[in-house]
């Protein structure tokens, strides 16, 4: 008998979106809810509206690559206004500078920045969303239903813990 799945829950998420950063509350009672054994994925759809979200994004991969990628998108989102504000390199400045506050090798970040070692998953997250026909951030994927909070984030979370449970969680 194989052993049950933990209980998952993807989002689709930019770095530069603040309704995304409304979320992270949303995750954290999904977390508490749920325990340690949520897998919460975070999937990349930086929006064209967002100048900078896809260097956010392969900034957060490079996070992840140090073990340390919801402390960084945390931080990130934190810093919204300040990343949609900032101009040509102080955005990259920016995302390393969060990266180095966080304890993470600052400069491993830099340079993943310049040689674009993570713009392949970021580009694959992307158009997998759109594939499917994610429209906008955050939209969530839980139990092979998709649940599209861009627009109104009311309910999700009761939504979300209701599929969860609904699997056995």
């Amino acid at each position: 008998m194989s052993s049950p799945r933990p209980p998952r829950v993807d989002i689709w998420c930019e770095l530069q979106c603040p309704d995304c950063r409304t979320a992270l509350t949303d995750l954290a009672a999904l977390r508490a809810r749920f325990g340690p054994e949520l897998v919460v994925e975070l999937r990349h759809f930086p929006l064209e509206k967002h100048k900078h979200a896809h260097i956010a994004a392969q900034a957060a991969e490079e996070a992840r690559a140090q073990g340390a990628l919801w402390p960084y998108v945390e931080a990130v989102l934190a810093r919204v206004e300040d990343l949609a504000a900032a101009k040509g390199p102080a955005a990259e400045r920016l995302l390393v500078e969060i990266a180095a506050d966080l304890g993470l090798d600052a400069d491993e970040l830099e340079l993943a920045l310049i040689d674009g070692r993570h713009i392949f998953q970021v580009d694959a997250d992307e158009a997998e969303g759109a594939a499917i026909g994610v429209k906008g951030t955050p939209t969530y994927e839980v139990a092979g239903e998709f649940l599209d909070a861009h627009l109104d984030q009311t309910g999700i979370r009761q939504r979300i813990e209701d599929l969860l449970t609904a699997q056995g969680h």
